[in-house]
């Protein structure tokens, strides 16, 4: 909670006007024209940011624009760790499913609209927008004389391809997030207008944004048709500020300035060579080595943080990250099989699967790990709402939450399952990346000393990992998400029966679902996602939430931190931190 006891006068008012406007109104209280670009007002970027509970006592400072620019001369090759993966293996946004590939088109690829530093809208292929006053109708006039990588012209065309493709299930796994558009119309060569079924707030945000979204990221027709998708996969053709020249699975991927970019002004480096490294080691050595300058990717390990920090060439910048990591736990194996997560809770009490399940989420000292693991740089989690999402995220859920880290009560259940003293129990396999395995071995430490049992750690590289997640050949696997700024990308992406998570490629003859699958919970998900009213969607978040929670879904840990780290000649200016998100077009090298 801000403290506003030592605000200005005009702060004050500022923040009062912010706050200003009814939970009821799916317009915040803000029409159309407000809504309407090229450039959001501040009074209305503040009213969103209010809204979404996120406006700081920084965001009301006098001459605040949220942005420092970049330092530096234009020119040069950046280098850069991709952590904790092997491979890039697709940057096809119809296919991508993981932050590490959405943060590289985020520089190849455009969108009608992409989040700044303070996740707000703003123009990226749409040079203006107008919003009609009942919030369904949304009216985009696009840049003229934007060309692909390929030369060929940008026009409506290609958004109206891109919105077909990607609201086909067939084509795209990001289908559902185009749910709410009962629309899209071609008005001329270079407009188009969007008409959504129910007013949604959080469209230009969300549904158009050119990284996490995925969905509206524009792609080349004739470059798709000429390529194929495999090929596409690869070495996507878009119109952002660098266009991809080589891409070798396992080697890397190399970008080179696209000098033709609608904004002759980016981007500033030449060249940036994108390398994946696979393993703590390897990542620190490469970076103290200055074999490379800059780390993206997954989250970092934290044991290297503070010996980074330590490092007078490196700059660590350290922000709450939008995801959750958690204790996967296949229902359909013993110990842990629950077919039916439908029950009422006294029947799943009796249930000796689902009791081993609550167990094994009892007994995650999940502040012990914290510690051990990520050295304090992680929150304890107790689902899929992050603290990053403010408004959303229930402070309290901690101490409801039947996953709450109860040893005794963990060996009860565990006893009652027939394990007393974990005796009997059969080892099981917790897969990890290689970069965490040092994680697996807490979690395997904790589970040792608190229920008596051994958990082999298995260090597979991700896309193994995924694949035997996804079609769910695992027993346990330690994973989760990030690039989360709206429940919906935690709740609808994994926590539905029919999320794209959840047992995406599993034999559908043998498995029902994939990790988790509540009618309950599936109602609340689907509800929240077309409530305007914001107490009303909160409420709706917060008890879908719990339910994922108590039946527990997984085993929740953590939320991690957003760690950027690089070496001090590379100029990396406020206005490009985006939380999740690594945009190197206005980077310099010092």
């Amino acid at each position: 909670m801000t403290d506003t006891k030592n605000f200005s006068k005009e702060m004050r008012r500022m923040w009062e006007d912010a706050h200003d406007y009814d939970p009821k109104d799916s317009m915040l209280g803000l029409t159309g024209k407000d809504l309407s670009g090229p450039k959001l007002s501040r009074r209305t970027t503040l009213r969103l940011l209010a809204a979404g509970g996120a406006l700081t006592a920084a965001h009301l400072t006098p001459g605040f624009s949220g942005m420092a620019r970049a330092s530096g001369a234009a020119g040069g090759t950046l280098r850069c760790g991709w952590a904790g993966v092997a491979e890039i293996q697709t940057l096809d946004p119809a296919k991508i499913n993981q932050v590490l590939q959405f943060q590289i088109t985020s520089n190849v690829l455009s969108g009608l609209m992409h989040i700044d530093a303070d996740l707000v809208a703003r123009g990226d292929l749409a040079e203006t927008w107008a919003v009609s006053d009942d919030g369904l109708e949304y009216t985009f006039k696009l840049r003229e004389g934007v060309t692909f990588h390929n030369g060929d012209p940008f026009t409506a065309d290609d958004v109206m391809f891109t919105y077909e493709r990607s609201s086909n299930p067939d084509l795209s796994i990001h289908s559902k997030v185009l749910g709410n558009v009962a629309s899209l119309e071609k008005l001329g060569d270079y407009e188009v207008k969007f008409t959504l079924k129910k007013p949604q707030a959080s469209f230009l945000t969300k549904t158009l944004e050119r990284a996490s979204g995925r969905a509206m990221t524009i792609v080349s027709k004739g470059a798709l048709e000429q390529m194929g998708e495999a090929q596409y996969g690869l070495t996507p053709v878009g119109t952002g500020p660098f266009k991809v020249t080589e891409h070798v699975l396992g080697q890397g991927v190399v970008l080179e300035k696209f000098a033709d970019y609608y904004d002759p002004e980016r981007p500033k480096l030449d060249k940036v060579i994108i390398k994946p490294i696979d393993g703590v080691e390897p990542l620190a050595a490469a970076m103290e080595a200055g074999d490379i300058q800059y780390i993206g990717g997954n989250p970092l390990a934290a044991q290297l943080i503070d010996r980074f920090k330590a490092n007078s060439d490196l700059v660590v910048d350290i922000k709450p990250a939008p995801g959750f990591q958690s204790v996967w736990m296949n229902p359909w194996r013993e110990p842990m099989k629950v077919t039916d997560f439908d029950k009422p809770m006294e029947e799943l009490l009796k249930d000796k699967g689902f009791m081993v399940r609550l167990a094994l989420a009892k007994a995650l000292d999940r502040e012990t790990y914290v510690k051990a693991a990520h050295f304090g740089y992680a929150e304890p989690g107790y689902g899929t709402i992050n603290p990053a999402m403010a408004f959303y995220y229930d402070e309290g859920i901690a101490d409801k939450s039947m996953q709450a880290f109860d040893p005794e009560g963990a060996r009860k259940l565990f006893a009652d399952a027939g394990f007393p003293g974990g005796k009997g129990f059969p080892e099981l396999e917790l897969i990890t990346t290689p970069s965490q395995k040092r994680n697996g071995l807490v979690i395997a430490n904790i589970y040792k000393q608190v229920l008596g049992i051994t958990i082999k750690v298995v260090p597979k590289e991700f896309s193994v990992g995924i694949q035997d997640f996804d079609s769910c050949e695992y027993d346990m696997r330690l994973g989760g998400s990030g690039g989360d700024y709206d429940p919906d990308d935690g709740v609808v992406d994994w926590m539905k029966t029919t999320s794209k998570f959840n047992g995406r490629t599993r034999d559908t003859a043998k498995y029902a679902f994939g990790y988790f699958s509540n009618a309950e919970a599936d109602a609340l998900i689907d509800e929240q996602s077309v409530t305007a009213d914001l107490e009303t969607r909160k409420d709706l978040v917060q008890k879908a939430n719990q339910i994922t929670s108590d039946r527990v879904a997984c085993g929740f840990l953590y939320h991690p931190v957003d760690g950027q780290v690089r070496h001090k000649s590379v100029n990396f200016p406020a206005e490009s931190r985006i939380p999740g998100l690594h945009d190197l077009d206005r980077v310099t090298l010092g």
